[in-house]
């Protein structure tokens, strides 16, 4: 009985407290980055956002999740159901088990494996899925030009966001987000010649998220909707939170990769004194206001200027930024490992 508790129960237990202890905050973060938005939009243009629930709106977050709870799911006639239904709980959890190896702290992390890079592309590469599920199972032509549309934006990102990530690999020499993060405590790589790929890859994440200027499948005077046009109720509720905890895990990379994670700016006494995981918290936030800042600001992109900025700007630039890292990290003995 003491090996059990020992050896599975008492670790068992463990990974549950860990998982629950960021879970919840993330769930309740989803909700309110749609109050924070609402709130941030409504102050660049002059209008009063939501004041009517709770102080200054606080309880709007809960108002509309009960709305969506109460609401009746209507699934489509001709719609395939099991797949229907499917599609916005496989977009949910995705944004959701992609937390699993994001270190928030020093040590503060579900599963510290080497290669939690390769895991967090695998699963932001798999949201396509449910975006294409959605589309295909509503049975309606909509719905499925739509979901092309999603499918060929994401994929098309998702290759210079690959190059990019290298260029980060290249310079540490670890796929352990832990040990990209450490590698950054003398400077942040966003202050180094990676500064052009920071920029890339938080566009490539706007596109990645349908976030504005790049929300073309959602165009709704085009595609009334896109792949969301037959959902409704709480089905719809998942693609939306879904979609808000993909911004909050696009940030949360963007730090890793390139604003030091937890680490502070400055190794100077006030600065390091404030927990590493506040430092990271307030780096995601930062990156969340420029989310709202983009979509309160930018016109939608044509669907020409998307693609023809992901595969002719992005992608060759990528691409050249990896041979040009490579080849100044070997010429000088720079390399990890002093290859």
């Amino acid at each position: 009985m003491d090996e059990f508790w020992t050896g599975y129960a008492v670790p068992g237990i463990w990974i549950v407290v860990k998982i629950l202890a960021l879970l919840v905050p993330l769930l309740i973060s989803v909700a309110y980055l749609t109050w924070f938005e609402r709130k941030v939009m409504a102050a660049m243009q002059l209008r009063m956002g939501p004041n009517v629930v709770g102080p200054w709106g606080l309880w709007q977050p809960f108002a509309d999740a009960l709305k969506m709870v109460v609401k009746e799911t209507i699934i489509p006639t001709k719609a395939n159901p099991g797949v229907f239904l499917l599609a916005p709980m496989l977009t949910f959890m995705l944004a959701i088990i992609a937390w699993a190896v994001m270190p928030v702290g020093e040590g503060l992390v579900i599963s510290d494996i080497n290669v939690g890079v390769l895991y967090l592309f695998a699963i932001s590469s798999l949201g396509v899925y449910g975006i294409v599920m959605a589309g295909w199972a509503s049975n309606s032509r909509y719905a499925f030009l739509g979901a092309l549309r999603s499918a060929a934006q994401m994929v098309s990102y998702e290759v210079s966001m690959g190059f990019v990530i290298i260029t980060v690999l290249l310079c540490v020499g670890s796929l352990n987000l832990s040990d990209i993060v450490r590698a950054q405590e003398n400077v942040w790589f966003i202050f180094t010649p990676l500064l052009p790929m920071a920029v890339v890859f938080f566009i490539s994440a706007l596109a990645e998220t349908n976030r504005h200027p790049f929300d073309l499948p959602e165009a709704e005077s085009e595609l009334v909707a896109g792949h969301l046009v037959e959902y409704s109720a709480m089905t719809f509720g998942l693609f939306f939170l879904g979609e808000y905890a993909n911004m909050i895990l696009m940030s949360a990379m963007t730090t890793v990769l390139f604003l030091g994670g937890w680490l502070p700016p400055l190794d100077i006494a006030p600065l390091n004194w404030i927990p590493g995981p506040v430092w990271f918290l307030l780096k995601i936030g930062a990156l969340l206001f420029v989310f709202v800042w983009v979509r309160a600001t930018f016109p939608r992109y044509r669907y020409d200027q998307l693609m023809r900025l992901g595969w002719k700007v992005f992608l060759p630039l990528s691409l050249l930024w990896v041979v040009l890292t490579a080849g100044v990290l070997m010429a000088f003995g720079w390399a990890p490992g002093g290859a």
